[in-house]
């Protein structure tokens, strides 16, 4: 993220402009090669499971499909659900990972090139119509794979107890407190919440 917003940030909010004087320049690179597909699937694939658990299962799926990096939507045509099953996926998201497929292939989740013409809203908007997929995931694709600059993903816990460690607060706040709060920080959320999962990071390690 360029130094224009945490000079913003700095300005408009002295704790968060402490808390990046504390922890340094923001790494954030967001991994713009990964289709939008990937991206569902593999936060379907992450959804309820230690991170180690889903690599292992998304390795187990690549499997399934020789000589590619990661499937297209279409090559999940040529694949059972009990050899999905069998990688550790439950039901519930072959359902889901094959819903992903079907709405790539009919255009409601949009190719890498056509989601860039829309709006952070259009994109939640579309993609959450997917099975499986509600607004957190779709945020996670905003930040992490589009590099979306003011993105605010208040449900996040990593978010609220990063919030409460960095403004000393008892509680976590609520979403919706958290979302007037984080006015302040626009057009740069993203950028702030990056902080604020590196106070929670922070948090753990004391405890």
């Amino acid at each position: 993220m360029t130094p224009a917003a945490l000079k913003h940030l700095a300005e408009v909010d002295p704790l968060m402009g402490a808390l990046i004087k504390e922890i340094g320049p923001c790494l954030l690179e967001p991994e713009r090669r990964r289709s939008p597909f990937q991206s569902l699937v593999q936060a379907v694939a992450h959804q309820q499971l230690h991170g180690t658990a889903a690599t292992n299962i998304l390795n187990r799926f690549r499997k399934l499909f020789p000589g590619r990096r990661f499937p297209r939507a279409e090559d999940l045509a040529g694949v059972t659900d009990a050899q999905m099953r069998a990688c550790g996926f439950s039901f519930a998201k072959i359902r889901a990972i094959r819903d992903i497929a079907e709405k790539t292939l009919s255009g409601v989740i949009p190719s890498s090139r056509n989601i860039m013409k829309l709006t952070d809203e259009e994109i939640i908007e579309r993609l959450t119509a997917v099975r499986g997929v509600g607004r957190w995931t779709v945020e996670m694709l905003l930040i992490f794979q589009l590099g979306r600059e003011n993105v605010l993903p208040v449900d996040d816990f990593g978010v609220r107890s990063g919030f409460q460690a960095a403004y000393k607060k008892r509680s976590m706040p609520k979403p919706k407190a958290l979302r007037k709060f984080g006015k302040r920080w626009h057009p740069h959320a993203t950028t702030a919440a990056w902080y604020l999962w590196r106070a929670a990071d922070a948090a753990k390690e004391k405890k």
